[in-house]
C-alpha cells in the first residue's frame, strides 16, 4: 500500500491532482484508513490507464466511461477498444507532427551551423529547395511536406 504522497512522487503529479481523480470516483476501490488514501497496485495500475488515456488527449469524463464500462464487464470490449483505436489514431498523428517539427529543429541547427561556418547564407541558399546534402535534404523535406 501507498501513500498519496509516495505515489504523487512515483507518478510526478500533484497530491491535489489524485485526489481529484479519486474525487471523480476513478478509484473505486481506494481504501481509507482514517482519511487516509491508501494506493494498492491496482490503483497504480489505473493510474497508468488514466494518465496514457490523458495524454493522448482523453477528457475525464470519457476516462470515467471507460473505468465505467470496465465494470460493466466482456459486454462493452467493442466500445473499449473503439476507444483506444481512436486514441491510437490520435496519438499517430501526434507524433507525425512531432517528428515534422523535430525535423524543422534539426534542419535548422544545420542550416545556422553552416551560416556560422560560411560567415553567410549564400551557399545555403544555393542548395535550398532540392541541392543539400542527402541527410539534410531528408530533414528539409520533411519539415516541409505539407
Amino acid at each position: 500500500m501507498y501513500t498519496i504522497g509516495q505515489v504523487s512522487e512515483m507518478f510526478h503529479l500533484p497530491i491535489s491532482t489524485l485526489r481529484y481523480y479519486d474525487k471523480e470516483g476513478l478509484f473505486p476501490s481506494l481504501e481509507r484508513q482514517g482519511n487516509i488514501r491508501k494506493f494498492s497496485d491496482k490503483e497504480l495500475d489505473e493510474l497508468r490507464m488514466i494518465e496514457c488515456l490523458k495524454k493522448s488527449g482523453l477528457e475525464i469524463k470519457d476516462i470515467k466511461q471507460f473505468f465505467k464500462w470496465v465494470e460493466a464487464g466482456s459486454s462493452t470490449y467493442k466500445n473499449r477498444k473503439e476507444m483506444f483505436k481512436l486514441r491510437k489514431a490520435a496519438v499517430e498523428k501526434e507524433m507525425k507532427s512531432l517528428e515534422k517539427n523535430l525535423a524543422m529543429l534539426e534542419f535548422k541547427c544545420w542550416y545556422y551551423d553552416k551560416a556560422m561556418a560560411d560567415g553567410n547564407e549564400d551557399e545555403i541558399n544555393k542548395m535550398i529547395p532540392d541541392n543539400l546534402p542527402a541527410d539534410i535534404q531528408k530533414l528539409y523535406d520533411i519539415s516541409h511536406d505539407h
